[in-house]
């Protein structure tokens, strides 16, 4: 698979098979994502892959919570501004509408939405996770290099025939994943990434972009 194709063909999957993924497979994965770019090579992310038991008991943790109603914890960070301008606004509209259209949720069906969202904290199925934090006393530009790094690991994992989704929905849940990982305290959970075989079954609507003159602004002489 070359980089286009990598690039091209990574999307957000959201119904996995319980096909194992082998170590291996995900030690070379990791092992080169770790050449991803860092501003002075501080290399911010620390990764935590998960599978089988552990895994198991962070899934049944945070369907118990989903079960008895509980709040979500205390945020770490801001997800989103509280007031999204345009266009990010009708973009972020546009894609849950796309997502829940897809599943025949309407609009005004909140209970069906929050079901559908709680597949979340299931990994849709997935038997592999990575839970990524950063120090939290580290800035703006070492959370842009851990995205740098995340897309890393997405695109190394399609090279293997792999898809993944990644969930800044784990945050919500980030004492019930320390309950389990017990990382320092002085790392804060960006996020969690689904890792496995995609179960073709599962509609996968794609996600548009947004046109190149949108997005880029060529400068020629």
């Amino acid at each position: 698979m070359d980089v286009y194709e990598a690039v091209t063909s990574r999307r957000a999957v959201r119904g996995f098979t319980d096909r194992q993924v082998p170590k291996e497979v995900l030690e070379r994965v990791l092992s080169a994502a770790a050449w991803a770019p860092s501003g002075s090579n501080l290399q911010p992310w620390h990764a935590y892959v998960v599978t089988g038991r552990p895994l198991a008991e962070i899934k049944k943790r945070a369907g118990e919570h989903l079960a008895a109603g509980d709040p979500w914890d205390e945020p770490e960070y801001q997800q989103y501004p509280y007031a999204l301008k345009s266009p990010y606004r009708e973009r972020r509209s546009a894609f849950g509408e796309q997502r829940y259209g897809s599943l025949g949720i309407p609009r005004e069906d909140v209970e069906a939405r929050q079901r559908a969202a709680a597949a979340n904290w299931d990994c849709f199925g997935a038997p592999a996770a990575l839970f990524c934090y950063i120090d939290r006393d580290l800035g703006r530009p070492q959370w842009s290099d851990v995205g740098m790094y995340l897309q890393s690991v997405m695109l190394l994992l399609r090279a293997e025939g792999l898809h993944s989704c990644t969930q800044m929905a784990w945050a919500k849940f980030h004492r019930t994943v320390a309950e389990v990982l017990s990382p320092p305290d002085e790392l804060i959970l960006f996020c969690g990434m689904s890792i496995g075989f995609e179960d073709v079954t599962v509609s996968h609507p794609r996600t548009g972009r947004a046109p190149l003159d949108e997005t880029v602004t060529f400068f020629e002489g």
